[in-house]
């Protein structure tokens, strides 16, 4: 109202009054003046209610604008106060705002922030769901997010289905649902929202694809590490068979006889119990076995597949070295301490017997000839992921090699080109085709993946089709985690949740 308004009505009952009651002065701190706090002085009414029915008796009057019921604050100074507090939370807030000549308490930020009213959910056609950790491996919200306008509508305590149906029925409308590749999700939209399209993210089906690969790559190591046998050779030099007795003088010190034997024993154990029908949790309790182990040696078709992909993808701590030692022995540096210690200043972390027998058996013969290393796993993997233009030329020749030294990688580095180009090109139609492609090739890894696709064929034939993306879903779960640190892990869900509608 007015500073010179003759009436005023009546908050309560909204009825005219021009009784005035008494005056009183007001103060009302306000925005800084040259980085020094300032204040008002208000001189205001207070008038009688007219009505007799109105359980006030008296009420003061407002200025429109600058004053509000019960405050202490300006609304200008309020509203700075509120952005100081979404911007910064608590601490950190109220040390911007004493720079800024404003003295105010952490506590009373976090007040002011958690007193601002929730945004007004509006119907949201194209939706985005995602969960965010509030306590890593132990509890999990869920973020959902308008993917028109790229803001999110609300933040629920978990991410149980139960939950998120819930949401979903009370705000009908939604045409799209996307999603990653969980479950939850899939069934809580199922049962919230059973005419929404539903939409798998493309970044996630890339980076199980990923994944894939890389067991993969890790499977078939073993052929690029194991060099074409030549035919034997009555000239056959020293040089040759002492490279060849180093070889398997190393490939014998990494074999475990222990570890196999026990790998043998649990997959056997494993093997018998799920013969008779028992699900995983009940063999974890039979055998006292972690669940994550129990599925590894339930789900493995061959106790080889156990033995070999896991250790086969890993290098020999020497073999980066091995060029150096091979260079130093031939200058007649014969002593296995010295190599040792020069080894370790370059960063080498195995022990000195791996060093000395190598020694040793250089020795026998002379220097042996150095063979290239084999790239390591996630090197090959890099290459097999990536656009062929963005390789260098160094790359793509070692990629031919490996194309060259094994057929299943050859033949995954094909699946994987094909996938992207459906990826990329929005192809979905091609879907049933890749797949089937995939399972005539003898590639167990890929085989999980494609099963993994079955589960939720509809879904991710829509996100290989369908423009949506959860693009902006990662985005905020990203924003999440800046202000959980900000908040040092010690916010609760509700201020949380206000920093998550409202500070974007």
């Amino acid at each position: 109202m007015s500073p010179l308004a003759q009436s005023a009505s009546c908050p309560e009952c909204e009825c005219v009054s021009r009784r005035i009651h008494s005056r009183y002065d007001r103060t009302l701190a306000d925005a800084a003046v040259g980085n020094r706090p300032s204040c008002l002085i208000l001189r205001v009414r207070r008038f009688l209610c007219p009505s007799t029915e109105c359980t006030r008796r008296t009420f003061a009057e407002q200025i429109e604008g600058l004053t509000s019921a019960y405050s202490r604050r300006t609304l200008l100074l309020r509203g700075i106060l509120e952005r100081i507090g979404l911007a910064l939370a608590g601490r950190t807030g109220a040390r911007l705002a004493a720079s800024l000549g404003v003295h105010v308490g952490r506590s009373t930020l976090l007040r002011l922030v958690r007193a601002l009213p929730d945004p007004s959910p509006d119907t949201v056609e194209v939706l985005g769901v995602d969960d965010f950790a509030l306590r890593r491996r132990h509890r999990y919200g869920t973020v959902l997010v308008d993917m028109s306008t790229h803001r999110p509508v609300d933040v629920l305590p978990d991410r149980r289905v139960g939950t998120v149906a819930e949401w979903l029925t009370t705000h009908p409308g939604a045409r799209v649902i996307c999603r990653d590749r969980a479950g939850a999700y899939a069934e809580a939209a199922r049962a919230g929202a059973p005419d929404a399209i539903e939409v798998a993210d493309r970044w996630h089906l890339w980076h199980n694809l990923a994944e894939a690969v890389e067991k993969t790559v890790s499977a078939h190591h073993r052929c690029l590490q194991s060099p074409i046998t030549p035919e034997p050779d009555v000239n056959r030099t020293a040089v040759e068979k002492q490279q060849q007795a180093a070889d398997e003088m190393i490939a014998a010190r990494q074999k475990n006889a222990l570890l196999t034997e026990r790998t043998e024993r649990r997959f056997a154990d494993v093997t018998a119990l799920k013969g008779q029908g028992l699900p995983i949790s009940a063999i974890c309790r039979e055998l006292g076995l972690a669940r994550n182990t129990v599925r590894r040696f339930y789900r493995a078709a061959d106790v080889t597949e156990l033995l070999g992909a896991p250790r086969a993808g890993r290098p020999r701590l020497l073999d980066e070295f091995s060029e150096y030692l091979h260079a130093r022995f031939n200058d007649e540096q014969c002593s296995a301490s010295v190599l040792y210690e020069e080894l370790r200043t370059m960063g080498y972390r195995g022990v000195y017997t791996t060093v000395r027998d190598y020694v040793r058996l250089l020795r026998q013969a002379g220097a042996a000839p150095i063979r290239k290393p084999v790239p390591k796993v996630r090197q090959i993997t890099s290459w097999m992921l990536r656009h062929p233009d963005d390789l260098t030329d160094a790359e793509q020749i070692g990629l031919k090699q490996v194309h060259a030294g094994c057929r299943h990688l050859e033949a995954t580095a094909a699946h994987v080109t094909a996938f992207a180009e459906m990826l990329t090109e929005l192809r979905g139609d091609h879907l049933n085709s890749w797949m089937a492609a995939v399972r005539a090739d003898d590639l167990p890894q890929l085989h999980r993946f494609v099963r993994g696709l079955e589960t939720d064929h509809d879904a991710v034939r829509n996100g290989l089709t369908l423009t949506y993306s959860s693009g902006a879903v990662e985005g905020h779960v990203n924003r999440i985690k800046m202000l959980k640190r900000q908040m040092y892990g010690r916010a609760s869900f509700d201020l949380l949740r206000k920093r998550i509608l409202l500070s974007h």
